[in-house]
């Protein structure tokens, strides 16, 4: 069973759950009236698999052949069913944390999810201490545009396979970006946001290990925030980030993937040493405080 808040299944059975459950159930299927869109919201993050980091120069090619790409169905057990207690608790941590709109977390959370994928290094600047210039980064940017390929390959199938809802399906509960027929009709198992922030987050520690924690507090962060706009389920975050683990682990055997990483650790610790600009010192400030709120 899924695990990322341990404590909350055993309030799976508590009646307060159990009345929440009912209201949360899944339609039978996504095109109801949830696709509309709410006005005022930013719309949602365009797909991993189909974003790229850089559009002026997208990457033609992942570093994992069929071959050698893991198979993440066979990897990964299947997402809470039915009215198992991972279930149950899954639908307690969508409703617990709708309590969150308005706070400092559902600010950061919106933030997150609205400005995607060709976004994301901006959500480590804080960390890094300065903003990444993809323009002076190629070897960096290549690594993670061709890495997103990989996450893509691992994510499809599992989405596929399961075609889990997504939560916001078949209630009228509050997220944090517009309801469009788009992310209403995109399933939910697993986060492929969450598997991109995790996976990003172990390459960035990889290449500036004395702040590895920082990055992985961030990263978990990112895939957490998910949760708060109410666009994943918790059990989709937590396979988001084994999904991360695998693609990462079998990357590593790929001689493409340690040559690129060499060049842009050697490209990112030039950048690093170098004058750069600095991320907004009032944004750093929010992050941080956003980060000291806990989701329940």
């Amino acid at each position: 069973m899924y695990s990322l808040f341990p404590a909350l299944a055993s309030l799976a059975f508590t009646s307060c759950a159990l009345m929440a459950a009912p209201a949360l159930a899944q339609a039978p299927a996504p095109n109801t009236a949830d696709s509309k869109a709410t006005s005022g919201k930013p719309r949602s993050a365009p797909a991993v698999a189909t974003t790229p980091l850089t559009p002026e120069m997208p990457a033609r090619a992942p570093y994992l052949s069929d071959a050698t790409a893991p198979d993440t169905v066979a990897i990964l057990p299947p997402p809470p069913r039915g009215q198992s207690a991972a279930e149950t608790a899954d639908k307690t941590i969508f409703a617990g944390t709708r309590a969150l709109k308005g706070s400092a977390r559902w600010e950061l959370a919106t933030a997150d999810v609205a400005d995607g994928p060709s976004a994301i290094l901006d959500d480590f600047a804080c960390v890094l201490g300065r903003k990444i210039d993809q323009s002076r980064s190629p070897a960096l940017m290549t690594l993670l545009e061709r890495t997103r390929l990989d996450i893509g390959r691992a994510t499809r199938p599992l989405k596929e396979h399961y075609r889990r809802l997504r939560p916001f399906v078949g209630n009228e509960a509050e997220i944090c970006v517009a309801r469009t027929r788009e992310l209403g009709d995109a399933f939910s198992f697993p986060s492929s946001h969450a598997t991109q922030g995790w996976a990003y987050a172990s390459i960035l520690a990889a290449l500036v290990p004395e702040k590895a924690t920082q990055f992985f507090v961030r990263g978990k962060a990112y895939g957490e925030n998910r949760i708060v706009c109410g666009v994943h389920w918790a059990s989709d975050v937590e396979a988001g980030r084994t999904t991360a683990s695998v693609v990462v682990s079998a990357l590593q055997g790929d001689p493409g993937f340690r040559a690129d990483l060499e060049k842009a650790r050697a490209e990112i610790g030039k950048n690093l040493s170098q004058e750069g600009s600095p991320p907004d010192a009032a944004i750093c400030a929010r992050e941080t405080s956003a980060l000291r709120e806990p989701i329940l």
